[in-house]
């Protein structure tokens, strides 16, 4: 173990999920006191044994009020709201009873599409698209006044599109790969040049531990992100190539593919279907440590080593499979 010179105490709400767990995991290695708040029925990523762990539905506030009772942590870290209503809960319940409250906002909140680049952290927040990055935005905007009205000791964190050995990043997930592998053609929005930084949740965990406790962070805003910006084509051929195949792609126009799936639409249209690239140094002035080191052509190896060991995970979309192939043929057609 990796001991912290000041070990906190730190409440974690969720802390079994894709960008969560490695930071729950890297907070105990260097020695703070970690307690998990959660269902308690991830079982694809275990808790460390050191760790604490409260059981209740994180969305159900007197739930959450229960299995806190009167506890103090140095800092709360919330990864499970996405309302202003749970956040207005969150700021009852640890008013006055923590010393950082941390809410995971996202980038998705930041003007969409960005007028310029890298997006930094007085990008405006703006997301005509997608209603859940609206609801991040209201979520943060509670939080600042409550900042500047009752002194509530808010740090907002927005990460990118942060990904694990289960969370294949493109429009189909595990679907996109099957259809590889079946010698199927993949549907990549756009024209495949966007630029789009992608974060291994380790790489995420280094900046975001590195801030829990630093009073310097209190009051203020950061994204955490990787400098990994390939393009989609580069993101689809290296699962690919990871798969044991060479993909063929078809490019869709975004527009196109939001119509004909309304339930990626919002996401494609409000997130991926822009270049996002981002400018890291506030984050690294913290946290000088927070320089990522994982690419996707290393990620998208271990996805797939992952998903063959666990043929259970390997579940293909079929109406998602059906669609895809409706979108080439119109491609093909045109």
């Amino acid at each position: 173990m990796v001991s912290t010179k000041n070990p906190k105490s730190i409440l974690f709400i969720g802390g079994s999920g894709v960008i969560s767990s490695a930071s729950v995991a890297r907070a105990v290695r260097l020695g703070h006191r970690v307690t998990v708040l959660n269902r308690g029925t991830s079982t694809t990523r275990p808790l460390p044994e050191e760790v604490e762990t409260l059981v209740a539905d994180a969305g159900d506030g007197q739930a959450v009020a229960a299995a806190v009772g009167a506890r103090e942590f140095d800092v709360v870290a919330q990864f499970r709201a996405f309302t202003p209503d749970h956040v207005a809960r969150d700021v009852a319940q640890f008013a006055g009873r923590t010393g950082q409250y941390v809410f995971i906002s996202s980038a998705s909140a930041y003007q969409t599409p960005p007028s310029r680049l890298p997006v930094t952290e007085s990008t405006p927040l703006r997301n005509p698209f997608w209603q859940y990055s609206r609801d991040k935005i209201a979520c943060e905007d509670l939080l600042v006044r409550e900042l500047r009205e009752n002194g509530f000791p808010a740090t907002i964190v927005r990460p990118s599109h942060t990904y694990d050995r289960t969370l294949v990043p493109t429009t189909g997930g595990w679907t996109d790969v099957a259809r590889m592998r079946a010698g199927k053609p993949v549907v990549v929005h756009g024209d495949g040049t966007s630029l789009w930084t992608l974060t291994h949740t380790e790489d995420f965990a280094v900046g975001f531990v590195g801030l829990l406790g630093n009073p310097l962070a209190v009051g203020d805003t950061f994204h955490i992100t990787g400098t990994h910006a390939p393009t989609w084509d580069q993101i689809y051929t290296w699962l690919g190539h990871a798969a044991g195949v060479e993909p063929e792609l078809v490019h869709v126009a975004s527009e196109t593919i939001a119509r004909a799936l309304p339930d990626v639409g919002s996401g494609l249209l409000g997130d991926k279907a822009h270049s996002m690239v981002f400018d890291l140094s506030k984050i690294r002035s913290l946290v000088p440590e927070h320089g990522p080191t994982i690419t996707y052509d290393q990620g998208a190896a271990e996805q797939v080593a992952w998903f063959d060991a666990h043929p259970g995970a390997q579940v293909v979309d079929e109406a998602l499979d059906a669609a895809f192939d409706r979108l080439v043929e119109h491609a093909r057609s045109v």
